[in-house]
C-alpha cells in the first residue's frame, strides 16, 4: 500500500486530502499517497475538520485525544497526527477499513 505515513515521536503522521460538503461521509481510498476523506460538513469555522477527526476516530476505534490535525487546517491537504499508533499499525487500520489505492 503506497500511503504517505511518517513515523512521529508520539505515533505517526498521515497525509489526508479532505473533501468537505460531500454527499456522504466516507473514506474514498488513496490518491497520490494521501487518504481521501469525504465529509458532509462544510468547510467553515472548523466544522469539516471536526467531522474528519470524529469520523476517523469512530472508524478506527480510537480515542478522540489520539487524533490531531497538525497542519492544513484551512487547506484540503492536511497532516494528521495519530498518537500511540505505529505506521505499520496504521496501514493495518487502513486495510481493515477497506481503503484501496485509486
Amino acid at each position: 500500500m503506497n500511503v504517505n505515513v511518517q513515523p512521529h515521536p508520539l505515533g505517526c503522521v498521515l497525509e489526508i486530502k479532505a473533501q468537505p460538503g460531500a454527499r456522504k461521509t466516507e473514506l474514498r481510498g488513496l490518491q497520490a499517497g494521501s487518504l481521501k476523506v469525504c465529509v458532509t460538513e462544510v468547510a467553515e469555522k472548523g466544522k469539516a475538520n471536526k467531522a474528519i477527526v470524529n469520523f476517523l476516530r469512530k472508524t478506527w476505534k480510537l480515542r478522540g485525544s489520539q487524533l490531531e490535525i497538525l497542519s492544513g487546517e484551512t487547506s484540503s491537504q492536511k497532516k494528521l497526527l495519530i498518537r500511540n499508533v505505529s505506521p505499520e499499525a496504521l496501514v493495518e487500520l487502513l486495510i481493515a477499513s477497506g481503503v484501496t489505492e485509486s
